[in-house]
């Protein structure tokens, strides 16, 4: 086909291979037309970069019926002869085309006609029909065996760069940031941005221009966690490059919500498209099921920690990086974002013991809290988690019946430190039956021992002056003792008792005792319990 019968906007070559793998279409008209014979000339082009179908002959005056989106039909001319040659039959036949979207009109002519109808290409021309003319020498079955080899070529081009693609989103998977890297590549590959959200509904990653916030994606990602098995959730967003928003959820093999991720586009995606989406869905799925089941980071960790536990203090920067890396991986986070250590009672059965398979158990807070460093213990459990910790981690535990000890954010050689201070407020979160967290708690005697605990101490310490008829007036003289360090002048003055009178009663209140009040242990137990004493009748 010469070139200056082409007409505009046809191009000399086929797509080239860094436009078929950014956009992974179909074969264009343009693509088609480009590889015919030189013989074939356009009468009028419409849309040279529609996106082509199948090529089929047809003689039929209204082949709609059998008709696909896209398709080349060419016809020798039959349905416009006698009746249907006038004006108004040839437009009606181009109309009916138009209307069933066929890509474009092949004319042959012979045996029927010797040129194309005037008619017909101004039909072709208002109703925006791509209109050729094939002359004689050019065979309908030699176009049809056209496409289909152009077709089978740039399937196997696709084919290729799909190949290439699966390639690139596996390496994304062994990186140091799996989740960010898999994202990186998708939009790199496919025209989206991406957001992926983790089980807790928070943003683990996102990549792309302009995505989605939380708050626009909440019905979306409601919808999705409220449902089950491999199904997707569609929706639309005025904002730029999110008319087509698909939610795709991440699942674990028993059904449970792992996640989500969550892509938008200008337009539809391509059945290729789709398929390098399904490939980063099932590999961000593969993560997240690593991460509550099991991988190989926390045993190398381990490993290394158990056979070189001076590493963390006095290793080298390689060995150290080496160290968090494998941190993150069993944390499924960053490297720079702080840790907590959480320890969970259960107050539903406070005689609770691991069970010899405790496995059910360690899966669950993995994924509560993200995490492949989970321990049973003999109190229940300790995890160490990059994750806040938010009220709805919270609440789903204590629907279980565990009540948490949720500790401050620190570094990597500060974990012990803060497993201490943790474990200090484990009792009294079993006491009170409430959640606790470190960085909210009153560091003092009083506010670690808890109220339960302090009103036994009370009880135990303080129970001689109890009793109705003494408790009132000796137990405000033995509390105003010892605030005033046992100073008898000060306390009298500050009862407005006699000197001799708070000798006196202090004497009574060691006899009835039994204890020294010159002990600084004794006044020390005496003070913390008179905290939680009861109030006089």
């Amino acid at each position: 086909m010469a070139a200056d019968s082409k007409g505009p906007g046809v191009r000399a070559l086929p797509l080239s291979n860094e436009e078929v793998e950014s956009r992974f279409r179909s074969v264009t008209l343009a693509q088609f037309l480009a590889e015919l014979p030189d013989e074939l000339t356009i009468l009028h082009d419409a849309d040279l970069q529609a996106r082509l179908r199948w090529v089929e002959p047809s003689e039929l005056a209204d082949p709609t019926p059998y008709l696909m989106d896209g398709e080349f039909v060419l016809t020798a001319g039959l349905p416009l002869m006698g009746e249907g040659g006038t004006a108004d039959a040839i437009d009606a036949y181009v109309e009916r085309l138009a209307g069933a979207k066929v890509c474009a009109l092949g004319f042959g002519l012979t045996p029927y006609h010797d040129v194309v109808p005037p008619a017909l290409a101004a039909s072709c021309r208002r109703h925006g029909l791509t209109l050729l003319e094939v002359p004689p020498t050019v065979p309908f079955a030699a176009i049809g065996l056209q496409f289909a080899q152009l077709l089978e070529s740039d399937s196997a081009k696709v084919f290729r760069q799909l190949a290439e693609t699966n390639r690139l989103l596996m390496r994304s998977v062994l990186s140091p940031r799996p989740d960010q890297e898999v994202l990186g590549t998708l939009v790199q590959r496919v025209p989206c941005w991406a957001v992926l959200v983790g089980a807790d509904g928070k943003v683990r990653a996102r990549a792309g221009s302009n995505p989605a916030d939380l708050v626009t994606l909440g019905p979306l990602l409601q919808r999705l966690f409220s449902g089950s098995g491999p199904r997707v959730e569609l929706d639309s967003y005025p904002s730029p490059g999110s008319e087509f928003v698909v939610g795709h959820p991440l699942r674990s093999t028993r059904d449970v919500n792992l996640g989500a991720l969550v892509i938008g586009s200008t337009e539809r995606l391509s059945p290729a498209h789709n398929n390098i989406v399904s490939s980063a869905v099932g590999l961000l799925e593969l993560l997240s099921r690593q991460r509550t089941s099991g991988s190989l980071a926390p045993s190398q960790l381990a490993t290394a920690l158990l056979l070189h536990p001076e590493t963390l203090a006095t290793g080298t920067a390689r060995e150290v990086s080496a160290a968090k890396d494998l941190l993150a991986q069993s944390l499924g986070s960053t490297r720079s974002a702080p840790m907590r250590v959480v320890q969970g009672v259960n107050v539903d059965a406070p005689q609770w013991r691991s069970s010899d398979s405790p496995v059910r158990e360690l899966l669950q807070w993995r994924r509560i809290f993200d995490t492949k460093l989970v321990e049973i213990t003999e109190y229940g459990f300790a995890a160490v988690t990059r994750l806040k910790v938010d009220d709805a981690a919270v609440a789903e535990a204590e629907r279980l019946g565990w009540r948490l000890v949720i500790g401050d954010p620190v570094e990597l050689n500060n974990l012990p430190a803060a497993h201490q201070r943790v474990g200090a407020l484990r009792a009294r979160a079993r006491a009170t039956a409430e959640t606790l967290r470190v960085d909210s708690v009153t560091w003092s005697v009083t506010g670690l021992l808890g109220r339960e605990a302090g009103a036994m101490l009370a009880g135990q310490v303080l129970a001689p002056l109890l009793e109705p008829e003494r408790q009132d007036a000796l137990l405000d003289v033995l509390r105003g003792w010892l605030a005033q360090n046992g100073n008898w002048d000060a306390t009298a003055k500050a009862l407005g008792l006699h000197r001799n009178s708070v000798r006196r009663q202090i004497g009574v209140v060691s006899e009835l005792l039994d204890r020294d009040l010159n002990d600084a242990q004794t006044r020390a137990d005496l003070w913390i319990a008179l905290q939680y004493a009861p109030p006089a009748p």
